[in-house]
């Protein structure tokens, strides 16, 4: 069956997202209420505005119900705003900004500086064949990853990026997967991939569905044909 997996709507590159998992096999929905929340196998943290997409997470009362299900081992996936809504700790950010810690680092949110200073770049990427083209916009980099935090990317050690070189773009610890740069912008599901084969491979952190009760003997039927 094709795993359910919900794209959090509140702002940002959605459109982008659902369209990448619908793609890779998946079944993607919008999710804004906590309705939705608890009808999903996983979830995708879209890239867009840090600070905005936290507090909306209050406005909408998805906050706690968020961490909940990511406490109980929901899949995830964040890329660029989406990781840094995911660190446990973040850096140059509001201090009334909140954050999911669903994975165990510390980033550093604008780390690249300025929309100005957008770029891309291949990384080699942890389980992937080939180089992935990374579109970074605004980006956050890790400065701290956890003892179970696995790295999947780094900033190549190249002289025009002499300055972000080696720095920690893309982690995993258990199902949550979080990206600094965009994959869902350049045409490359490889990211999108990994992650719902994942999703598909964790069935125990499924919701189960509550399923509607049969009707009663007889029901629906008429008396002329039974049926």
């Amino acid at each position: 069956m094709k795993p359910t997996i919900g794209v959090l709507a509140l702002q940002g590159d959605v459109r982008e997202h659902l369209r990448a998992l619908a793609a890779c096999d998946a079944e993607p929905v919008s999710v804004r209420r906590e309705s939705e929340l608890e009808a999903v196998d996983a979830l995708v943290l879209p890239g867009g505005e840090s600070t905005a997409i936290s507090k909306l997470l209050e406005v909408f009362g998805l906050l706690e119900p968020l961490r909940g299900r990511l406490r109980d081992g929901m899949p995830a996936l964040g890329s660029c705003a989406g990781m840094i809504l995911l660190a446990s700790e973040v850096l140059d950010t509001r201090p009334d900004a909140q954050s999911l810690s669903g994975i165990d680092m510390t980033v550093r949110r604008n780390a690249f500086g300025r929309q100005v200073d957008s770029f891309e770049t291949d990384l080699d990427f942890a389980g992937l064949t080939g180089p992935v083209r990374a579109v970074f916009i605004r980006a956050p980099w890790v400065e701290r990853a956890g003892s179970e935090v696995e790295v999947l990317a780094r900033i190549p050690d190249r002289a025009e990026y002499a300055a972000a070189a080696g720095r920690i773009v893309a982690v995993r610890q258990g199902s949550v997967i979080a990206t600094a740069f965009h994959p869902e912008v350049t045409g490359d599901l490889r990211v999108h991939r990994m992650f719902v084969d994942m999703v598909r491979e964790s069935p125990g952190t499924r919701r189960p569905r509550a399923q509607a009760p049969g009707p009663p003997p007889g029901a629906g039927r008429t008396a002329a044909t039974g049926r």
